[in-house]
């Protein structure tokens, strides 16, 4: 069937969500709910057109060479510089679609009830979060780096608007700021990379760098730098060492913000552009291997921070830092195997390095849905509790029944446990990883960091969820029943309603709730995507599609011959969980008491504060950054202000002594005009003679 018509309209996806924004933007003040039913429409119908257009594309629909493309002109220099603005469609482009629209929707759905106290600045957060939308689904759709760029920079924007959204707190517009900052660093070695990508092709379209002929044709040396410089943009937005600092920090701005960009789609960026780069970096296999090593380091550093984090937020901020880890972990030792198998000939590193592009996209789908789960998980609970600190709650599952379900299914999901979405996609990664030891020495060592890291994942999520559900009611905990009873109470005139539907009524409004839901089952089922059909390997891949059926990824996950790493990564997730369960529920160790002990406060300190980070930002912000700043103001006031104000006394003297020969004398006037006159005669007969012309009298 030919789906050139549907892919045409591709163009219309962002435009719906920028329509609700301009709607918002104007008119929101007049409109009921300050425009929030505008933007739910808008986004929904932008979901809609994303899913069928998707579907279309995953089930074959795409034209023959593998995408769909649909641009213009847009400069033109010269003949050999062209400049376009388009669509581009392909397996990656309809992933991307699904994750970004769809769970942008629930977000915006459950921001209907999270946001229903803020009044008149639902317009202005309705009219930000319907931008951000449709400049994300914008990035998505570019066919070209540079107007991938474009997008990427408005996209900053509307993180930076979003988390200053309580700008009045001064936490908050420190966030704000230092996330732009963070990120502009990053964004900078995107920009550079672009340029000799651009001097390189003669264009940016993915459709010209990335034919072989044209990556041939190209000098290798530079083609690996220009790569190098634009991962430098990704590690910026996708919060990786060393620029990781300002995810924690950006969770000052609403829960909705901190699901919809800082988990499920403006972080995912990043591991998009590396997925999008996928054919110049394979023929760059020390950047691959670059991108496996900070993917790893950032996994397992992010996880340890995490693990004494008194912050519900900021441990989901830790752990997505942490996933985003795993991500570029998968595309970099796939990577890595492609390239050398490119070089060697060899087919079957080819297709492990396939596997694992898939296994880093699968996972980024995945990821995308319980993290969100989580992080509205935990705005409902901060929703009733009006606190962060995990501290202060306990004991909420009695108030918070469907809440603690939903969020016990998440952290199961991130922890790996079978048959969960995140087990099946984390388990192709550390596969991925494990296969990568054959080719580099460093891969076993990234191996043991992601295991590791599996650990640690499954002690904190349950350590959150235990802390903030489980054992005895905590300070907010009981003002929040309190409060909740008394209005309960108030609002039905008398008390003789029992105590079991005073606690239902302390769940969110349903409003809420049902997007909890529909990630829930998410979070159970998206992994199941690997046993529909051909398998999502066979839709999603990089070259070489990997298509096998349900019974050889039960047998390759269970009883295979690399079934022993599925039962590591097992033991490692339950061992995490039991350690939390005993630490936090049942109490058997004292984690106060062994964080107080000398050789362990010093660790226990130093992840509270980031591995120093935060001063280290500080540092390089006051010392560096502003001592350059001062020596280039020396340089200006000195140097350049110096040799124009010199230029400008050097003429005012000089026309000052010009003046004094201004005598009124004719007399004088004569003598200077001969005496010119005769200087002239002068020059011009020493030139002659020195150009060897004789002067004859």
């Amino acid at each position: 069937m030919d789906y050139t018509g549907l892919f045409e309209l591709a163009w219309i996806i962002p435009i719906l969500p920028i329509i609700s924004f301009l709607i918002v933007g104007f008119l929101g003040q007049k409109i009921k709910g300050r425009g929030g039913i505008i933007a739910v429409g808008l986004v929904a119908a932008a979901m809609v057109l994303s899913l069928t257009i998707a579907y279309a594309a995953l089930t074959g629909g795409l034209p023959e060479q593998g995408y769909f493309e649909q641009s213009f002109n847009w400069v033109v220099l010269g003949s050999d510089f062209t400049i376009q603005m388009g669509i581009y469609i392909d397996a990656v482009t309809a992933l991307m679609l699904i994750v970004v629209s769809f769970v942008a929707t629930l977000v915006v759905i459950y921001s209907l009830g999270y946001m229903h106290d803020e009044g008149d600045r639902r317009r202005r957060y309705f009219t930000e979060i319907s931008l951000f939308v449709g400049v994300m689904l914008g990035l998505v759709l570019a066919n070209n780096f540079l107007e991938l760029f474009i997008f990427w920079e408005l996209v900053g924007l509307c993180s930076y608007l979003l988390i200053g959204f309580w700008f009045e707190k001064p936490s908050a517009a420190s966030a704000a700021k230092k996330a732009f900052l963070v990120t502009r660093v990053g964004d900078v070695m995107f920009l550079i990379g672009l340029v000799i990508i651009f001097n390189l092709f003669h264009s940016t379209s993915y459709s010209t760098i990335f034919s072989p002929e044209e990556i041939a044709g190209v000098d290798q040396t530079w083609l690996m730098w220009g790569v190098f410089f634009m991962f430098g943009g990704a590690i910026g937005k996708s919060a990786q060492f060393p620029l990781h600092d300002w995810l924690p920090d950006a969770m000052e701005g609403p829960t909705t913000v901190s699901a919809l960009i800082h988990a499920a789609t403006m972080v995912k960026a990043g591991v998009y552009l590396v997925a999008r780069m996928f054919p110049l970096l394979v023929h760059a296999e020390n950047v691959m291997l670059l991108i496996a090593v900070i993917g790893g380091v950032t996994a397992f550093m992010a996880a340890t921070m995490a693990l004494n984090s008194p912050n519900i937020k900021r441990v989901l901020a830790y752990s997505t830092i942490s996933q985003l880890g795993y991500m570029f972990l998968a595309l970099g030792a796939g990577g890595y195997m492609f390239a050398l198998g490119l070089e060697e000939g060899n087919e079957e590193l080819m297709v492990a390095g396939s596997l694992g592009f898939a296994a880093g996209m699968f996972h980024l789908m995945n990821h995308a849905f319980f993290k969100a789960l989580l992080f509205l998980s935990a705005g409902s609970v901060i929703h009733y509790v009006h606190t962060e600190e995990m501290a202060k709650m306990g004991g909420l599952r009695k108030h918070m029944k469907v809440t603690s379900l939903v969020m016990l299914i998440g952290s199961l999901s991130i922890a790996g446990i079978v048959p969960l979405s995140g087990f099946w996609s984390k388990d192709l990664i550390l596969e991925t990883v494990w296969e990568g030891r054959l080719d580099s020495i460093i891969f076993l060592g990234l191996y043991v960091l992601a295991v590791l890291t599996a650990f640690m994942t499954a002690f904190y999520m349950f350590r959150m969820w235990f802390l903030t559900f489980a054992g005895e009611e905590g300070e907010a905990t009981k003002h929040a029943a309190a409060h909740h009873d008394e209005h309960h109470v108030d609002s039905h005139g008398s008390d003789e309603h029992d105590h079991k539907e005073s606690h239902g009524h302390h769940e969110a409004p349903w409003v809420m709730l049902a997007p909890l839901i529909v990630l829930a089952i998410l979070a159970i089922g998206s992994g199941f995507a690997l046993f529909i059909g051909s398998g999502f390997t066979s839709v999603i891949y990089f070259e070489i599609p990997y298509t096998h059926d349900a019974g050889y990824w039960l047998e390759k996950f269970f009883w295979g011959e690399s079934s022993f790493l599925t039962y590591i990564s097992l033991a490692a997730a339950v061992l995490g969980i039991a350690l939390a369960y005993f630490t936090f529920y049942k109490k058997r160790v004292d984690a106060p008491a062994i964080a107080s002990k000398p050789a362990v406060k010093p660790l226990y300190n130093m992840l509270l504060k980031r591995y120093g980070f935060t001063k280290g930002y500080d540092y390089v912000g006051e010392k560096i950054v502003y001592g350059f700043s001062l020596a280039l103001d020396w340089f200006d006031r000195k140097i350049i202000d110096g040799l124009v104000n010199g230029f400008s006394k050097l003429i005012q003297r000089s026309g000052a002594g010009l003046r004094r020969a201004q005598t009124g004398f004719v007399q004088t006037y004569a003598g200077v005009v001969a005496g010119g006159a005769v200087a002239m005669m002068l020059l011009l007969f020493f030139l002659l003679k020195l150009l060897g012309i004789e002067v004859h009298p």
